[in-house]
């Protein structure tokens, strides 16, 4: 037999323990390490060895006995989230790694990390009085991080798929009727973003998808426009980036009275532009600032939104309950949930479904009615 190649392991037996020892050598950020691995019979070492070589030529082996779970998400934010998820995405996983899941379990060794510690963790937080939502949230990160971890074999197994972690409360939904939508409408006519409120209510397109669309997306002859970017906020700054899924690029057809209303924003918008003059800074955007900029979301819904609402004697709600609405008033008149699901740019249709399932019992009289008269 040929003799073995640096690094590729040897097995011998222990004298006092009679266990069978597979040695072989590791590469860290500090040189070479030995290491060392027991098996109650030279089978089961070799096995063990094999197993290890193996994992060691796909470049998964790492020094890992003492790594702590702070130490392996700081790894894995750095190596494996980085670059391949969109910046808000990696910002929002940092922040509950570094101000959540470190401060609590960070010291605990990765391979001595079990479902019971996160549990108790889990409750830690509860009883600390944050939502079940914004737990679960952190359950969502230990569990995508650990399953990183069992991929590079650093764990045997993803303990966060063992514990439980608390469901979120449902969000709530208020939606407008039809007649109050009329009236917001009402109340936003010749407001200088009269046409942002008839694009929410009749396109049920998101904040940052309209905050984000551009003439170049327009097209007022045919009716049509097309959802391209959305907006993002990297450190505090505002951004524009890609929409929330690839369904969410989508083109909407356009009502009349969208059509009308972006006709006059425009008019209105140059007339702006010429005023501003250089000061202007024209990126192409419908709803922009006074000078041309990025509009900030908090902006729209403290100072035009809420007093919209306010003007239109309406309840408080949330920008987003404009998408329900139309998704709603859609529903109840009878739409195809899979037009809805396009309009909406929903990833498929059983989102639409489990969103608006409140909608579709109501059509229950419409649908025995159909069939007695299909049957009659």
């Amino acid at each position: 037999m040929g003799r073995r190649g640096n690094g590729e392991g040897s097995i011998t037996r222990h004298k006092k323990s009679g266990l069978y020892m597979a040695r072989y050598w590791v590469e860290t950020p500090k040189g070479p390490k030995r290491k060392t691995i027991y098996g109650k019979t030279r089978k089961e070492a070799a096995d063990k060895l094999a197993r290890t070589l193996g994992a060691r030529a796909d470049g998964v082996v790492y020094d890992d006995e003492n790594m702590t779970v702070g130490d392996f998400l700081d790894r894995w934010l750095k190596g494996s989230v980085r670059g391949s998820v969109k910046q808000s995405t990696f910002d929002r996983y940092e922040s509950v790694v570094r101000l959540h899941i470190k401060p609590a379990i960070g010291r605990l060794k990765l391979k001595k990390l079990s479902p019971a510690h996160l549990q108790s963790f889990y409750q830690d937080r509860l009883d600390a009085g944050l939502a079940p939502a914004s737990v679960n949230k952190m359950h969502v990160v230990l569990h995508k991080a650990l399953s990183q971890a069992t991929k590079w074999n650093m764990v045997p197994r993803n303990v966060a798929a063992l514990a439980e972690a608390p469901r979120p409360a449902p969000e709530e939904m208020k939606t407008l009727s039809a007649e109050e939508s009329r009236r917001l409408l009402e109340a936003a006519r010749g407001d200088k973003l009269e046409a942002l409120y008839v694009l929410a209510l009749t396109t049920g397109m998101r904040q940052g998808e309209l905050l984000a669309l551009k003439w170049q997306d327009v097209d007022l002859e045919n009716s049509m426009l097309s959802v391209r970017r959305t907006l993002t906020k990297n450190g505090g700054r505002l951004l524009l980036g890609e929409p929330k899924t690839k369904k969410s690029r989508r083109t909407v057809r356009l009502t009349e009275a969208a059509v009308r209303a972006l006709s006059k924003h425009l008019a209105r918008q140059v007339a702006q532009i010429e005023r501003t003059g250089d000061l202007y800074e024209d990126e192409g955007l419908v709803f922009a600032s006074d000078v041309g900029t990025l509009m900030n979301p908090t902006n729209l819904r403290k100072r035009s939104f809420a007093r919209l609402l306010k003007r239109a004697d309406l309840p408080p709600i949330r920008f987003h309950d404009l998408r329900h609405t139309c998704a709603t008033l859609l529903l109840c008149c009878n739409v195809h949930p899979k037009y809805v699901q396009e309009l909406l740019g929903h990833a498929n249709i059983a989102i639409t479904l489990d969103t608006y399932s409140h909608v579709i019992p109501g059509m229950g009289y419409q649908a025995a009615r159909a069939m007695e008269d299909a049957l009659s």
